[in-house]
């Protein structure tokens, strides 16, 4: 053995000193290992620690065990840690709503809805009740730590759980929350219905793409596309900061020497809910062989969620974990601009100073106890009362979580006059009648109107299973010719404007996942709707999170009336994003900031400006048992000085000082 010992370390025509070769082969019985397999880990700790700064001395060879040790010993705390996590979950005891919950404990209070602890059947109704989209009472703070936002909570149903009669809703047409409200608001038209459309489209992403065939993702694929990500955001980093080379490095790598290290958040234990002490840096192959890294982050303000690419200046001097003591600002994409001929040809478009209007509204469209559509009916009243310019409409629209679109019951759900039989009818059929008929209608009464129509991973009708999503098809939907069908998400240039929509619900997903940590005399903001917009904003995509939740850990639809699930069947669960990771690229930004960017949520419906952005979230225009809210947009025109024409530069498009944005409850 020791003769196989001498010919793998030793240099050609020289023998390793006894002492190295006594502690190599007490290398290997502790560690169970073959020479063979012993020589690759000392290649692989040459490489880690430095091939110049690496001999084959005894010294060397006693740091090389203790490596090999230090690493044995990590990978038993991790298989300990996920077999503990694992009992914990199993013996779990199911909480009922009314009991009070410790605001320091994140994860009793997210007990059923964190990845990784799916809750149990008998306990599934009392979470739901008790979580609901809500948020705690108070801030849940612990050592500086905001473990859940707390400054918005949905709405109470009704004390007999009873859906509201449409016709009593509460306050229709109150406004929410306005933005800019110094500026006239849209109202009512005096004026006549203008016959040619007053805005212009254009399409900023490449449609035909979205047509990939899904669930036939490779795993090396995918890799790529992650590790692609981490390195596009490198070199952008370096750029941005005029870094040298040399200064990033491989924060798993054992080193005194500081470096710059950019990776993906991610959490220490599969499946796990990230918090502060369960933080990890994981790399690209290319700038760390793909390692994560725990991350210590003592003294520093973070806003960290799974999947944030970010960049660290720091140190590894123990080999153990990453101790970071700078978080590097992240470049933000340019403001969108256009030239003065530009602006004066959308201008031109406008026939005058009339201000463009724009309405967005977000799916379902109807409550859970029926299929009127009530609040969609009112909307199109609204739009054609005030004489729209642009519609737009996000999914879903027949929701496959409804529970009548779930069991496929129609009968009796169906207007009277419908031609059709409702034992026989498609989902096609049923289409056309609850929101074709209405929509040609609107586009009868107003012809130049623009409808935009964004699918919902929720939709019945789209045959697109993974986000990002394909459109669907117009064909025997009988929708007018008014209506576009975009994908989703979706960049569009409405005249000058640039619109970025997407209908996966991001935000709530950030809110859960969301862990920040702020310092002594540092502030990351209290408003939560804002930092989360901004997250997206920041991160240059419409679904920065990975891995998205799993659907056992989102709440579940609402049970079909009349039907009993049978004795270990399966539940009905959410449907969750189904992120697509091979064509996730498609869901990146390009070139600009979006001038409005709609991403609508279950949380509180917002309009707010965020890095010269304006972001919005209509909110839901109908919740399980009652009505909710819709945007409504008045865009002033961009005016262009005397000074500004001359220049002939193109010109930002400012829309967040010219937009009177109001969140109005239907």
């Amino acid at each position: 053995m020791a003769d196989t010992i001498n010919e793998l370390f030793a240099s050609p025509g020289a023998t390793l000193p006894q002492d190295v070769t006594n502690e190599l082969l007490t290398t290997m019985r502790l560690h169970s290992l073959s020479a063979q397999e012993l020589f690759y880990k000392w290649e692989s700790y040459v490489i880690k620690m430095g091939v110049d700064n690496t001999n084959m001395d005894y010294k060397t060879v006693k740091d090389f065990r203790k490596d090999l040790q230090d690493a044995l010993d990590r990978e038993s705390r991790a298989k300990a840690h996920v077999m503990q996590s694992a009992s914990k979950r199993t013996a779990h005891t199911p909480r009922a709503a009314a009991v009070a919950v410790n605001a320091d404990d994140i994860y009793g209070m997210l007990d059923g809805m964190a990845s990784g602890t799916p809750a149990s059947r008998n306990s599934g109704v009392a979470k739901r009740k008790a979580n609901n989209f809500s948020t705690p009472a108070a801030k849940s703070v612990k050592n500086g730590v905001h473990s859940s936002p707390s400054d918005f909570r949905t709405p109470a149903l009704p004390k007999d759980g009873q859906a509201l009669a449409f016709e009593d809703r509460q306050n229709p047409g109150q406004v929410v929350e306005s933005l800019n409200e110094h500026l006239p608001a849209a109202t009512t038209s005096s004026l006549e219905t203008p016959t040619d459309p007053r805005v212009k489209l254009k399409a900023n992403t490449e449609l035909p793409k979205f047509a990939y065939r899904g669930m036939a993702m490779k795993l090396s694929e995918a890799s790529e596309i992650l590790d692609d990500r981490i390195d596009n955001f490198t070199d952008l980093i370096q750029a941005h900061h005029q870094l040298p080379d040399h200064a990033f490095g491989n924060p798993a790598a054992q080193s005194t020497a500081e470096v710059v290290a950019v990776g993906r958040i991610a959490c220490d234990v599969p499946n796990g809910k990230l918090n502060p002490a369960s933080l990890c840096l994981e790399t690209s192959r290319r700038m760390g062989a793909g390692l994560r890294v725990p991350l210590k982050l003592e003294g520093l303000s973070f806003d960290f969620f799974p999947g944030k690419i970010v960049a660290l200046r720091g140190t590894n001097v123990s080999g153990e974990y990453f101790s970071a003591t700078e978080v590097l600002e992240m470049p933000s994409l340019p403001v969108a601009a256009s030239t003065p001929d530009e602006l004066d040809v959308h201008h031109a478009r406008l026939s005058g100073d009339q201000p463009l209007r724009i309405h967005v509204a977000s799916g379902p469209y109807t409550t859970d106890s029926d299929l009127s559509f009530a609040a969609l009916h009112a909307l199109l009243e609204q739009s054609e009362a005030q004489k729209s310019d642009v519609l737009i409409l996000t999914g879903p629209f027949l929701d496959l979580e409804h529970p009548l679109v779930a069991s496929g019951d129609f009968e009796d759900h169906l207007p009277s006059d419908a031609k059709i039989e409702p034992d026989r009818a498609t989902i096609n059929d049923v289409f056309r009648i609850l929101i074709a008929q209405p929509l040609q209608r609107l586009a009868l009464a107003v012809p130049a109107i623009t409808i935009i129509m964004v699918p919902s991973m929720r939709d019945v009708i789209s045959r697109h299973v993974s986000w990002p999503q394909d459109r669907f098809s117009k064909q025997n939907l009988g929708l007018p010719k008014q209506v576009q069908v975009v994908t989703n998400p979706i960049t569009l240039s409405i005249n000058e404007m640039i619109v970025g929509i997407s209908s996966q619900d991001v935000l709530s997903e950030l809110r859960r996942e969301n862990v920040c940590q702020f310092a002594k005399g540092q502030s990351i903001g209290d408003d939560v709707l804002a930092r989360l917009s901004g997250a997206v904003i920041d991160q240059r995509h419409y679904f920065p999170i990975f891995p998205a939740q799993a659907r056992e850990s989102l709440p579940n639809p609402t049970a079909i009336p009349g039907e009993t699930p049978e004795v270990g069947g399966e539940e009905r669960l959410a449907v969750g994003a189904s992120l697509d990771i091979g064509y996730l690229k498609l869901g990146e930004w390009l070139n600009v900031r979006p001038d409005i960017l709609i991403l609508p949520s279950v949380l509180s419906p917002f309009a707010k400006v965020v890095n010269s952005v304006v972001c919005i979230n209509p909110g839901t225009l109908s919740k399980k048992r009652g009505t909710g809210t819709f945007t409504s947009l008045s865009v002033q025109p961009r005016t262009v000085s005397a000074e500004e024409r001359e220049a002939g530069e193109p010109l930002a498009h400012n829309l967040f000082q010219r937009a009177r944005i109001d969140v109005v409850r239907i």
